[in-house]
């Protein structure tokens, strides 16, 4: 083999090993020693390679899934579903649109891949584009560069400042977004209109290097949309009265309704044509994951979970009534149902129990199922109506929410009432004997705990029924299957239930009918 071509192989080989080498050893500095480097010369001689936001997304996500390690976490129910796909869209090094309906974790989503960014990166110091200290880009990285050279001050930017967000109005505007000429600049650095330094730069050329997100996308004037159509494409803007052409390094992720594609917006067909992955989220698929994210997202305060107890069933209860709600004939579908129905409304739950404990001069109270009826608020402010559902009454809709859902629930627990129609072992006999002789249960707002238990206790057959159910049950949440027993009777029309303004009453089912009052039996 000939001398000159072994040397060429070698050096071949050496350089490429120098190189990799050299780009490993960068990324194992740790964070001190890089925010030690000042300089360009200094950034150079530790082997720092430029690499574009998605190669680094892509870097970091391979990392994290090699470890084993969510990238993602705290997100629940999406573990087989979106989460899978939002990675391969980054191992893409993909533009992303998450689509779905309100309350599905979209911008939660888009937050979180800033962990997937460096700590730190270096950029020109002084730069308002964030300009790679060796792929300069604007005006003034090319100008300080040329002046110092190697002794060209670098800073460092971390990974959290390198996520811009910005929600799509009608108003926002093409200079908002992509930049427009500054009349104020010019004039007071004494430049024509024709000099790119009188150009102040919009939000997107300054997430340059960074994630940039559009919340609601639909929502943006279709002129709007255009505007973005060369970014996403040729990955530069367009500024009148420029020939500008600069190469942004942009990871764009946008979130989307579909509910705007109807009623208030579209994305237009070539914008939806250069987002190349769209994802569509969804909402709980199982009581359990809502539990978690319920759990997780409520603000509830320490002096709140000291002073009252929230039995697991009730949380069951919440997210059940929400299910019932994305079910109901009387909700707009399109619309959706938040997750931050059962949010507030396990926050209502705990300041509802919170106050009749204060009001009582109580040191620790537990959840009752009368105290559902304090959600109502998280519920009317979370859905949106059909027109039989605005017929009915939003007040009347959440009531109806609450019942379904412990009625679907009821049989959990207790047999069947209809089952046991004309039966002599019907277990409902001694509760509904005892209501039908004229006595009433009384639970208000402000019942003490001592009387909320004895006016349970009082009820013929009641705690028996509990008893044989729900054997394993401390004593207090065997108060609050008491007061679910009659609830779930109240469905069945064993006993009558009364919803009063400070609370509710059970009698038996006869006093439900209005009679007349020269109303007489016959004999």
């Amino acid at each position: 083999m000939p001398y000159f071509f072994v040397l060429t192989k070698t050096f071949f080989l050496k350089k490429i090993f120098t190189k990799n080498h050299t780009k490993m050893a960068y990324h194992a500095l740790s964070t001190t020693e890089k925010l030690n480097i000042k300089t360009l010369g200094e950034l150079k001689k530790a082997g720092y390679t430029s690499e574009s936001v998605k190669q680094e997304l892509r870097r970091n996500l391979i990392q994290k899934i090699k470890e084993k390690k969510s990238a993602f976490e705290k997100i629940w129910g999406y573990e087989d579903t979106v989460i899978p796909e939002l990675e391969r869209a980054i191992l893409a090094q993909h533009h992303i649109n998450l689509l779905g309906l309100r309350g599905q974790a979209k911008t939660r989503l888009a937050r979180q891949m800033i962990y997937l960014l460096d700590e730190y990166i270096p950029i020109i110091k002084g730069s308002e584009l964030n300009d790679d200290p060796l792929r300069p880009l604007s005006y003034f990285a090319n100008e300080i560069i040329a002046q110092n050279g190697d002794d060209t001050l670098i800073d460092w930017w971390h990974r959290e400042d390198r996520y811009t967000e910005k929600l799509a109005t009608p108003d926002v505007s093409v200079a908002d977004l992509i930049g427009d000429i500054d009349p104020i600049k010019a004039v007071n650095m004494k430049l024509s209109y024709n000099d790119e330094r009188v150009i102040h730069y919009g939000l997107i050329p300054r997430s340059h290097r960074g994630i940039f997100v559009i919340n609601e996308l639909p929502d943006l004037q279709a002129r709007i949309q255009v505007s973005l159509f060369n970014i996403l494409q040729e990955g530069d803007i367009q500024i009148r009265g420029f020939k500008l052409r600069l190469p942004l390094d942009i990871q764009f992720v946008f979130t989307a309704n579909p509910e705007d594609y109807t009623n208030r917006g579209s994305i237009v067909t070539p914008l939806k044509d250069r987002i190349d992955s769209q994802i569509i989220t969804h909402y709980p698929k199982t009581i359990e994951v809502g539990k978690k994210i319920t759990s997780q997202e409520a603000k509830i305060l320490k002096e709140q979970q000291n002073l009252v107890k929230v039995h697991d069933f009730a949380l069951e209860l919440i997210e059940e009534i929400a299910m019932e709600a994305r079910q109901s004939e009387y909700v707009d579908a399109k619309s959706g149902v938040s997750a931050r129905l059962t949010i507030s409304a396990l926050e209502n739950l705990y300041s509802t129990a919170e106050r009749r404990a204060l009001r009582n001069g109580e040191t620790h109270t537990h959840i009752r199922l009368a105290d559902f009826w304090g959600i109502i608020p998280a519920i009317t402010g979370k859905v949106e109506l059909v027109y039989e559902g605005e017929q009915e009454g939003t007040l009347i809709v959440a009531q109806n929410m609450i019942v379904k859902s412990i009625k679907k629930r009821f049989t959990q627990f207790f047999p069947e009432p209809d089952s046991f129609k004309k039966q002599k072992n019907n277990p409902y006999i001694p509760i509904v004997t005892w209501f039908n002789g004229g006595n009433v249960v009384d639970i208000l707002g402000d019942t003490t705990e001592i009387a909320y238990r004895k006016a349970l206790h009082d009820v013929t057959g009641l705690a028996d029924l509990i008893h044989d159910h729900t054997k394993n049950m401390p004593f207090e949440e065997k108060l609050f299957m008491m007061e679910f027993a009659l609830h779930g009777l109240a469905e069945y029309s064993q006993i009558s239930r009364q919803i009063l303004s400070n609370g509710l009453t059970f009698k038996d089912i006869f006093s439900s009918f209005n009679l007349p009052e020269d109303f007489e039996e016959e004999e």
